[in-house]
């Protein structure tokens, strides 16, 4: 057994303990190096690890305050401006945020359409708790992702989640993240949704 191997079972009953067993704050992973050392974490990036998922995250619904109309004319006021499809825009701030303007994740998204500090500065956004700036910024960088992969939807919507870095690694295509696959399939399912909507 691994030197540290003995202490997976005591982490997870800490967890249980604490009443916490599905409610980490992300996914949690645990693989052995070629040291045999048993390594715990919640970002399963290497491709040539063997990850076995200990504990899955608590998915929390957030309820909305409010009406999701709330910001419909700021989206559409960015869908003008970037040229990006309403529907798809709409579907990017209920899967990031639930419509939500003061969420924030627990790596530090922030607002409407969860913009990272460092992403958020990069597009010159003075506040990401403030809609209309959350809302240009984003969809700002979704307008680039766009163009970057040649209008590929999948692959802007799994750069905005995982970063454009990760998806060049992965030869341009979706990485193999859980997280970011199901956060495309997601997506997609919203955006056919609030097509639908439109069309009626």
């Amino acid at each position: 057994m691994a030197p540290n191997a003995r202490l997976i079972p005591l982490f997870l009953m800490i967890l249980i303990a604490l009443g916490i067993p599905t409610g980490s704050p992300a996914d949690i992973y645990k693989y052995v190096d070629e040291n045999g050392v048993t390594n715990l974490t919640n970002m399963p990036t290497e491709s040539n690890r063997n990850y076995v998922l200990l504990v899955r995250e608590k998915r929390v619904i957030i309820k909305v305050v409010g009406d999701m109309a709330e910001y419909d004319h700021l989206i559409k006021k960015a869908s003008d401006k970037y040229h990006v499809d309403y529907a798809l825009i709409k579907a990017v701030i209920k899967a990031e945020s639930n419509f939500n303007h003061r969420a924030v994740s627990p790596v530090g998204a922030q607002g409407l359409m969860q913009l990272m500090p460092k992403t958020a500065a990069s597009l010159q956004v003075e506040d990401s708790f403030q809609p209309d700036n959350n809302i240009d910024g984003g969809v700002r960088y979704l307008r680039y992702l766009l163009s970057l992969f040649n209008g590929n939807l999948s692959l802007a919507l799994a750069a905005y989640n995982a970063g454009e870095g990760a998806v060049a690694r992965y030869n341009n295509r979706i990485p193999p993240y859980k997280e970011t696959q199901n956060y495309v399939q997601r997506v997609l399912r919203y955006f056919e949704q609030y097509s639908s909507l439109q069309k009626n």
